[in-house]
Parts: C-alpha cells; sequence; structure tokens
C-alpha cells in the first residue's frame, strides 16, 4: 500500500515539490494556504467572496497527469485591456466550479477530475481570511500582498478572523505517515497553515514522521541572514514545541553570478547549513536547479528522491 504523504505549503515552492513526487508510488494530499490577495486571485477574491485559488491552481496542474498542453491552456492568461487581463484561464475554471457546486472542496473535486491529478488537493479553510503580521518596527501590516512588498523583517504573524480549517485536513494529517512542510515563503505560504489550534494539535498528536524541505534561497523581510536553523527554529516557535524529526537541505553552492544577482534585484542570499545548531536528522544534497530565467529552484526528481528513500529507510527501521 501507498504511502500516504500530506504536505502543507502555498506558492512556487509546494508545486514543485509535487512535480517529483507524483511520479513515485504514494499517495498524497497537498494542503493549501488560501490567504493571497494579490493580482487574478485577489480581484476574484473580492468578486466572488472566495478564498484565494491561485495556489490551488498551480498544485493542481503540478499534480496533473493530463495532457501538456492542457495544463498550458490553464496556465494562459489573457492579455487585454478588458477585464479578463491578467486571469489565468484555470482561475477562471476553478472560480466557475465554486459557483456551481457552492464550496471549494467540491470545486477542487471536480476540476481534479478533468485534469486527472495524482492524489488529493485540499484548501486549508473555506474561508476569506485576511493575513496580518507585526513587523519589527512596530508596524501592522494587513493582507499577504503587502506584506510581502514591505519587505520589512517579521515578528509575528497571524489571522485577522479566525478561520474554520476544512474538517478532512485534520483527517489526512491524523492519517498521514509524513507530514511535509514544503519550501516556499516561510512567512506567508507555510506558517498560514499552522496557525490553527486544530491544526498544531493534529500535527503534535499524529503518528506521522515531520519533515521540512528548506529553502536555498533567503527571502527579504522574511527570512534576511536565516541559515537552515533558523527556519527549524520558527516552526517549532509556531507549533509551540520541537516537532520536526527530518529536515532536506541543499548543499551545492550557487555560482557567484547567480548569487550576485539575487543580492542586487532580491536582497537574497543564500541559505548555508549551520549542521553544529540542527538537532534532528539532516539529510544534505544538491537539490540546486536554475531555470531559463536564471531562478533558483529545488530539483523537483533530486528532492522527491530524497523524501521517498527517507520512507523506505523508515519502514526498514
Amino acid at each position: 500500500m501507498n504511502k500516504k504523504i500530506v504536505i502543507l505549503g502555498g506558492g512556487t515552492g509546494l508545486s514543485v515539490i509535487l512535480k517529483g513526487l507524483k511520479e513515485f508510488p504514494l499517495d498524497i494530499t497537498a494542503i493549501v494556504a488560501v490567504s493571497d490577495d494579490d493580482n487574478s486571485t485577489g480581484r476574484l477574491r473580492k468578486e466572488f467572496n472566495m478564498p484565494a485559488i491561485g495556489d490551488l491552481r498551480n498544485v493542481m496542474i503540478s499534480l496533473s497527469q493530463a495532457e501538456p498542453i492542457l495544463n498550458e491552456l490553464l496556465q494562459y492568461r489573457f492579455n487585454t485591456t478588458s477585464d479578463l487581463n491578467g486571469h489565468p484561464i484555470g482561475n477562471l475554471l476553478l472560480t466557475a466550479m465554486f459557483d456551481i457546486n457552492g464550496n471549494l472542496v467540491d470545486a477542487i473535486s471536480s476540476l481534479s477530475k478533468v485534469l486527472n491529478i495524482k492524489g488529493k488537493v485540499l484548501p486549508l479553510t473555506e474561508d476569506c481570511v485576511t493575513l496580518i503580521a507585526k513587523t519589527s518596527d512596530g508596524n501592522i501590516i494587513e493582507g499577504e500582498s503587502h506584506i510581502t512588498k514591505a519587505g520589512k523583517k517579521i515578528e509575528e504573524i497571524y489571522y485577522k478572523e479566525r478561520p474554520k480549517v476544512v474538517p478532512e485536513v485534520i483527517k489526512v494529517i491524523h492519517d498521514a505517515d509524513l507530514i511535509i512542510f514544503g519550501m516556499g515563503s516561510l512567512y506567508t505560504s507555510i506558517i498560514p497553515n499552522i496557525l490553527c489550534d486544530e491544526i498544531k494539535e493534529a500535527i503534535i498528536k499524529t503518528r506521522a514522521k515531520k519533515m521540512y524541505v528548506c529553502n536555498i534561497m533567503t527571502e527579504h523581510g522574511e527570512t534576511d541572514n536565516f541559515k537552515v536553523s533558523d527556519y527549524i527554529g520558527v516552526l517549532n516557535n509556531y507549533i509551540g514545541q520541537e516537532f520536526l524529526d527530518v529536515v532536506i537541505a541543499n548543499s551545492k553552492n550557487i555560482d557567484k553570478e547567480i548569487l550576485e544577482r539575487y543580492k542586487e534585484l532580491e536582497k537574497s542570499e543564500q541559505v548555508l547549513i549551520d549542521e553544529e545548531k540542527i538537532s534532528i536528522k539532516l539529510v544534505k544534497d544538491n537539490l540546486v536547479s536554475i531555470n531559463a530565467h536564471k531562478m533558483v529552484r529545488h530539483d523537483p526528481m533530486r528532492t522527491a528522491f530524497l523524501i521517498f528513500a527517507y520512507l523506505i529507510e523508515q519502514e526498514e527501521d
């Protein structure tokens, strides 16, 4: 029987890791934060009073086993002078399914059949949540997009309103063999999934192993000067105890030219492994993939292989 994997996250990082994992014999559930309020997603949130769907679209496409042309179609953004400008086809289809079904869980399930996705995708909540950040200079910033654009050091992140967690989310966490906290923006993609008490309790109580796949690059305002142990420390702080069993981190040095570009354009630097401060199992390897736009990404297959190998190792133990 395939091992049950639950991945919590959002943004680009979650999509990257799922592209690799779907190639392995695993039972995958992706739990996605729905607090984004920018661009197409933000406009649809306001117009249809619905949770954010942009990250959900990307995750579903990553798990899709449909023809590549269909996935390309769903990512197509209109470039026009009308109200359609900037909307991806996938966002509009999810919105239509939401309107037809009356809820986001069923909308995702319906579109998942069309896309022939491997596994399951769940929103953290059906509520239209607003992310709030308290920064080190005492400012309160409302809305995920504003938090990201501010580039200020974050002291605390929380929801403006208490979300009602989708019940199936708690169930899959309880039933999992491995829970993965995927790479992505620490405070605006990963932590939004673990702010609710029922999620924290489920993560602590589940028999599943807990894994963190660490970012390769820091993010200005969120993780300036962070090393691997700093990411682990923040996650522990939000759960309320040391809960992780293993961390996967990149050990390859990135080319100087690319590092200089990141420093200049994004005020970002490579996340280094401070092994002496890491008290949990550390799996390190060359995980770097550079895309056509000279952006640093995790290699989907290599990262997925390390996750699968860890599961096999646990089974043998």
